[in-house]
């Protein structure tokens, strides 16, 4: 049988690829071949994955741009065409939290604003709508393709204080599913879209909420997630490998609309 994990010559476009998931996400999949077009907010950051990979001896174009421009967007597809060829696998993986947006400890929700509550909502939602709308087009010219969106455990099970967040995630859910049926229904059956939906990993984002930044021992917060998975562990970026791997390739051939949680159990679990 072939490699089914072989993507040679597939043109991947990796949103929030200057993040520790989805970074990792993007060495892997140029490792086994793919062109990768690493997109994120920040020059710097993209840059540096791209190098990564190019150093690598592997193919990367860095393309710095805001998920929620939709006319930056139409801008990096030219690019991407230009220099790769069509998009053959889109990675959602833009998205993320505003402190604003979060009831801590001593911030009341019937104070919290809603302009930060709006932002998180379009990064995470939005910044894989628009990412959809512009690259999908390219997968429709080619009558097949895949979109991978990056959801959360937060979508599935809410999490206390991540009021913006947990919504924006469960949205990702429901166009996973949305997006699925309708490109099929309307365009092509060879267009699948799925989402991963990771648990509790550390990332620069919320290590220092979850381990002491002095100390490196957990948190409260931290102890009480560690106590409700399974696995008794955060994930590793790694972790997050098989799966999309799977999704992205002919291996998931009948598997479209899903949303595959990878949380060491911690949806799973009751707590009792």
């Amino acid at each position: 049988m072939p490699d089914m994990h072989d993507f040679t010559g597939k043109v991947i476009l990796v949103t929030g690829a200057g993040g520790v998931l989805c970074g990792c996400i993007a060495i892997e999949l140029a490792r086994r071949g793919a062109k990768v077009a690493a997109m994120s907010l920040r020059a710097e950051t993209t840059g540096a994955i791209a190098d990564e990979i190019t150093a690598a001896g592997h193919t990367a174009l860095a393309v710095p741009c805001n998920v929620l421009d939709k006319k930056a967007l139409e801008e990096a597809r030219k690019k991407i065409n230009d220099e790769l060829g069509l998009v053959d696998i889109l990675i959602n993986g833009a998205g993320g939290n505003k402190k604003e947006a979060t009831a801590a400890p001593g911030t009341s929700f019937f104070d919290l604003p809603d302009e930060a509550i709006r932002q998180v909502m379009d990064l995470n939602f939005l910044g894989s709508f628009l990412p959809s709308q512009v690259f999908v087009p390219d997968m429709v010219k080619k009558d097949a393709g895949v979109v991978l969106n990056v959801s959360s455990m937060n979508g599935v099970r809410p999490l206390t204080r991540v009021v913006s967040y947990s919504a924006g995630k469960a949205a990702i859910n429901n166009f996973t599913q949305w997006l699925a049926v309708h490109l099929c229904q309307n365009y092509s059956k060879n267009i699948r879209v799925n989402a991963l939906a990771p648990g509790f990993f550390l990332t620069r984002q919320n290590k220092f909420l979850l381990t002491d930044e002095k100390t490196g021992d957990l948190t409260d917060r931290g102890q009480s997630i560690i106590d409700h998975t399974p696995m008794a562990r955060f994930g590793n970026p790694e972790d997050l490998l098989g799966a999309t791997l799977w999704l992205c390739s002919d291996a998931s051939k009948f598997v479209t609309g899903s949303v595959v949680t990878i949380d060491g159990g911690f949806s799973a679990f009751s707590g009792v």
